[in-house]
This record gives C-alpha cells, sequence and structure tokens, in this order.
C-alpha cells in the first residue's frame, strides 16, 4: 500500500499510510485526529525497525462510518481485514487517549493478531467531553479555528504550547512555566506537542469521527481489560486532566500481563513532551518490537 490510499470500499474501507520495513505497529490516533495524528505519534519509531501503520479511525477524513457498524468491535473488526488485505499477520499497537479503547477491544477480539500492546494516556471507561468555552469551541470545533491555530503554532509557537499544556494538566504557576519552557526550547519536543495539538479538530471534515466516537467513548461499559493477553505497556502522567490516571490505574489492575510507567507532572502528551520522554520511548519502541 502506497502512504494515504485506502484499499477497500464500504465497510472495511480505512484510510492508511505506510512507512518503513520491521516489525509492523498500528497506530491508532485519539479524539479527535486523523492520519496526521497518528503520524505525529509514531514519528519516534525509526523506519529501519518499524513498519508503521498509520490510520484514520472511523468518521475522520478518509474512513467513512458505515451506518449500523460504528462500534468499537465493528472498528477493531475493520483492522483485522486491513490485515489481511495488506499482508500482515501480527502487528504491535500503540494506541493514545480516545484510540485506547479500541485497542483493547482488537486484542480482545483478534488476540492472535496482537504481538504487544502500548496504550499512551488512553481510555480505559466511559468519556464524555468537557464543555468548552466560546473560544475553546471556535479553536477545536470550526474549520476556521483549525486555521487560526496552525498560524499560531507557526508563528507563537510558545503562546501555543502554555495555553495546550494548561488545557489538558494540572499544572500551573511555576511548575507550568518551567515545563513549557522545556518543551518550547527542545524542538523535538515543541514540534511533537504542536503537530498533536494542531492535527486534530472536532469541526469540519472531522466532525462526523468526533460525533461518533462522542457516541460511542461515551457508552463504554465494559471492554473486557482482564481478556487481553497481549504484552501491555501503559504510560500516564499523572498531572493529565484530559485522561485521568485513573484510566490507566483500572487497565493496570485488570489487564494480566501488563506494566504500567507512570510519569510524574506528565501532561496528557507525556509520552512526546515529558523530560524523561525519549527514554520512555524507547522502552515503548522495546515493547512494540516484542515477537
Amino acid at each position: 500500500m502506497q502512504p494515504g490510499t485506502s484499499p477497500a470500499t464500504g465497510a472495511d474501507s480505512v484510510a492508511v499510510a505506510v512507512r518503513g520495513t520491521g516489525a509492523p505497529v498500528l497506530v491508532l490516533h485519539g479524539t479527535p485526529g486523523g492520519i496526521t495524528a497518528a503520524d505525529a505519534m509514531a514519528r519516534f519509531l525509526p523506519s529501519d525497525r518499524f513498519r508503521v501503520v498509520t490510520v484514520a479511525r472511523p468518521g475522520y477524513p478518509g474512513t467513512p462510518l458505515v451506518p449500523g457498524r460504528s462500534s468499537l468491535d465493528d472498528e477493531a473488526d475493520r483492522y483485522a481485514a486491513l490485515l489481511d488485505r495488506s499482508g500482515i499477520d501480527r502487528v504491535a499497537v500503540l494506541a493514545w487517549s480516545g484510540g485506547g479503547p479500541v485497542a483493547y477491544r482488537f486484542a480482545v477480539r483478534h488476540p492472535d493478531r496482537v504481538r504487544s500492546l502500548v496504550v499512551a494516556a488512553g481510555l480505559s471507561g466511559r468519556w464524555a467531553p468537557a464543555r468548552p468555552s466560546l473560544a475553546e469551541w471556535v479553536v477545536a470545533h470550526t474549520s476556521f479555528g483549525a486555521a487560526v491555530a496552525a498560524t499560531a503554532a507557526r508563528v507563537l509557537p510558545s503562546v501555543v504550547v502554555r495555553t495546550v499544556e494548561a488545557g489538558v494538566s494540572s499544572l500551573h504557576g511555576r511548575a507550568l512555566t518551567a515545563h513549557v519552557s522545556e518543551v518550547v526550547h527542545d524542538l523535538r519536543r515543541r514540534r511533537d506537542v504542536l503537530d498533536l495539538s494542531t492535527s486534530g479538530n472536532a469541526g469540519g471534515a472531522f466532525r462526523p469521527g468526533w460525533d461518533n466516537d462522542v457516541r460511542v467513548l461515551g457508552a463504554v461499559d465494559d471492554l473486557e481489560l482482564g481478556a487481553v493477553r497481549a504484552p501491555t505497556l501503559l504510560v500516564h502522567g499523572d498531572a493529565d486532566t484530559e485522561v485521568p490516571f485513573g484510566h490507566s490505574s483500572r487497565a493496570a489492575a485488570a489487564v494480566p500481563d501488563v506494566e504500567l510507567v507512570t510519569l510524574p507532572g506528565g501532561t496528557h502528551f507525556a509520552l512526546w513532551d515529558h523530560h524523561d520522554a525519549r527514554a520512555v520511548q524507547e522502552r515503548v519502541a522495546e515493547h512494540l518490537a516484542r515477537d
């Protein structure tokens, strides 16, 4: 498959991009998101070690919703069909945030297809979005806001970093200032935060995916976490307010073969913006490479 292609139609259609060679890794973005977000998530995985398969989740650009087939299990089955078409027997899975629930369900429904699982700041239970202010709604839920955010990321990166970090964490005062300063002065971490925070929008072409996620994730009951058989690595910052740390605590208590990496003072972007991010990313890469 070539980057950006959708190799099937109808119920199985999934927008997908592939780079690299080596151990296959399926990358599942959060809510909202798309292939651009998945690509930013997996940027730290070297192309000479991993075959990175990024997808757009249902309703996001390139992956249409299918009436009557929009549950987490339906989504998981679409990824199994994608692997079949791609000639990939087994994959590791890297999921973030709102991509966590379908990653767990994929591992439960298709245990022979999943070598290992990494969930960063992932939901493990029911979720509902916080009510935004008018300004937040314009930025996050309209195409105009998306354009403004992208422009601001280019011309006022430090302002954008501070705004988004404050919005997804409990950091404040000196702790927030120190963290933002670290991120802004580290080109790799700054790029990751800017790309992850501006790659998803709940308006325009992203609206169907957002609305579907709000409905589906708001109805999560039992993900059957105890039935996950893949070796699982959880990464979560304890200052995350977007997906509270308790979601990973719940998963760590239920998944049989699991390790939880807690990042003190970590935000919702902890895997990419924490001061220990590079060391943790290497740990994640090792886990994803497991046979």
